[in-house]
């Protein structure tokens, strides 16, 4: 016998070795969910409710409510809409591309190579309610990977098969529903019983498969239409396409065949491109005589690089013959004794509350008007606002670049004309995927950059970032991604190769964090996930780069 310690109520019950979770959760007839149990986490571990337990263990249960609950739920329901697209259209191809509009875009292609048709959607839509209603159990199996690689080759599946291929792991998990196999990074749930709400309708060229509310997981997330953000996305997918670099086991390849520099290059090309192209735009509207464009906006979310996304922009703009000038929102935040709290009792420094409006807006409009204006610095070791000798005036040639994550809220510029202000939104929206059905979020992406920016400047360990993490997120939502379509332009500032080159980084960093938290939870999901990747040294990561402002190396003062 063995003993299992349920965290969810700290109680201890014994049962025979090779017990799987979803027979100890009978046994917790006690607990309450909710939302219906989607999985567990063993030691700290994300588990299916399959998973046998063969040593003492702790158990905690989880619900979609629950992050990971969420993302088993999602990855559950993508298998469903694979295999009902498969059932309905033998031979097709389904990628899942990236999330948009809080549900995730899907691109498909029968087997002749055509898109979808009227009714077509609908059709898939009726069969993966099919496959719900009869309850179909996902079975995991444990092969070889060389086996693995084989099931997925006689299937036609190119991506999956250099995924494995690369991984050097010597057996690997795949998952079966039906006769249909598919392969995914995280556990699921155990039959299709368990993914009722959902929707697919059509979007853009594809369809958008929609998924719970994370914050009401009985309710359908609220579709949003996002236009901007697909554009950008549809750009980078294009020109992966072009580049054959689509999925990760696209970009091992590449590296281990030694063309890593190539893709560093290319990549960080690209991105100077887009720089300059923004550059231009900003230059050819300042010159315009009826409405000169004077009040660059830039904001994005935690991690996305907007200070170096500002400094290399500000070099674009002289070479363009205008002189930038700037401050940040951060200047003007009020002095901590004013500023809003979470219910946790933590300053809450996202709130627009934080920021003292009133005075950022008779700045600015004085500003426009060509007075000279002295504006405050922030001084975050006492907490208070300073003037330090710091003036500004808008004289020829002369714009001013403010960046900051209220930068695009409306009501920090309500008094200026939109017609004087260019508007960017950036943020790191991953175009690569860890293969046709496993996208990589783009939150992902931003967390490995903060954990080590924070750890490398000694603010803060890998799990104190891990546990701000989740109110990092909610005031992003709150107060930065409802603006995000409002910008005239989106920058995306991820690099296709950056997974490889943080992973040097980020493995040591996530290490450190004690298995005894609850963030160890999140630190081995990381790990898990940027082991997929062949790692590349950073030694050819440009001292420009925004890469730079996370790996340490810049260029440009901070």
């Amino acid at each position: 016998m063995l003993q299992i310690r349920c965290t969810n109520n700290m109680v201890t019950k014994e049962f025979p070795e090779g017990t799987s979770l979803l027979e100890i959760l009978k046994e917790f007839p006690e607990l309450e969910f909710k939302y219906p149990v989607v999985s567990a986490k063993v030691n700290k571990v994300s588990q299916g409710l399959k998973f046998r337990v063969f040593q003492n263990r702790d158990v905690e249960f989880v619900d979609i409510s629950d992050s990971s609950g969420m993302r088993v739920y999602i990855r559950s329901l993508c298998f469903v809409l694979y295999k009902a697209a498969q059932d309905v259209f033998p031979g097709s191809k389904l990628f899942v591309e990236h999330p948009l509009s809080k549900g995730y875009y899907c691109n498909f292609k029968k087997h002749n190579g055509q898109g979808l048709e009227d009714g077509d959607i609908e059709k898939i839509k009726a069969r993966m309610k099919e496959i719900v209603a009869e309850d179909m159990p996902f079975h995991r199996k444990e092969a070889t990977t060389e086996e693995a690689i084989r099931v997925f080759r006689e299937r036609g599946f190119a991506d999956k098969v250099k995924l494995l291929e690369t991984s050097g792991e010597l057996y690997s998990d795949y998952y079966t529903l039906g006769d249909t196999a598919d392969y995914y990074y995280g556990c699921l749930v155990p039959s299709t019983g368990y993914v009722t709400l959902f929707d697919l309708q059509p979007c853009e060229s594809g369809m958008l498969l929609r998924v719970p509310d994370k914050n009401e997981p009985d309710h359908l997330a609220e579709f949003i239409p996002m236009p901007r953000t697909f554009e950008v996305y549809a750009e980078n997918v294009k020109w992966n396409i072009i580049m054959r670099q689509s999925n990760v086991g696209d970009l091992n390849k590449h590296c281990q065949k030694g063309r890593a520099s190539e893709l560093i290059q290319v990549s960080e090309a690209l991105q100077e491109k887009k720089i300059v192209k923004i550059a231009e735009e900003i230059d050819r509207r300042y010159r315009d005589a009826e409405n000169p464009v004077k009040l660059v906006l830039i904001t994005g979310p935690s991690s996305s690089g907007k200070t170096t996304f500002c400094k290399r922009l500000s070099i674009q703009l002289l070479a363009c013959g205008l002189r930038p000038i700037s401050f940040s929102t951060d200047d003007y935040f009020v002095n901590r004794v004013d500023t809003p709290k979470l219910p946790n009792g933590d300053y809450d420094f996202d709130n627009i509350a934080a920021v003292d409006t009133a005075l950022l807006s008779e700045h600015l409009s004085r500003l426009m008007k060509g007075e000279k204006v002295e504006v405050p610095e922030y001084n975050f070791t006492t907490g208070k606002r300073e003037y330090n000798g710091k003036k500004l005036q808008l004289t020829d040639n002369r714009v001013l670049i403010i960046e900051g994550i209220h930068a695009l809220n409306p009501m920090l510029t309500a008094q200026i004309d939109d017609r004087l202000k260019y508007k960017v939104y950036i943020s790191a929206l991953t175009s690569v995927s860890i293969d046709d059905h496993n996208w990589i979020p783009t939150r992902d992406n931003r967390l490995l950059r903060r954990i080590i920016r924070d750890y490398n400047k000694g603010a803060f360990t890998a799990r104190e970032t891990i546990a701000q993490w989740k109110n990092v997120c909610a005031s992003e939502e709150k107060w930065i991604f409802p603006y995000q379509e409002a910008a005239d332009v989106m920058f995306n500032s991820a690099l296709n190769i950056e997974f490889a080159v943080l992973r040097n980084h980020a493995e040591p960093i996530l290490r450190s964090v004690p298995r005894n938290c609850k963030e160890y939870s999140e630190a081995h999901r990381l790990l898990k996930f940027i082991h997929y990747f062949t790692p590349v040294s950073d030694q050819e990561i440009p001292p420009t780069s925004i890469m730079r402002e996370f790996v340490g190396g810049s260029s440009f003062k901070y």
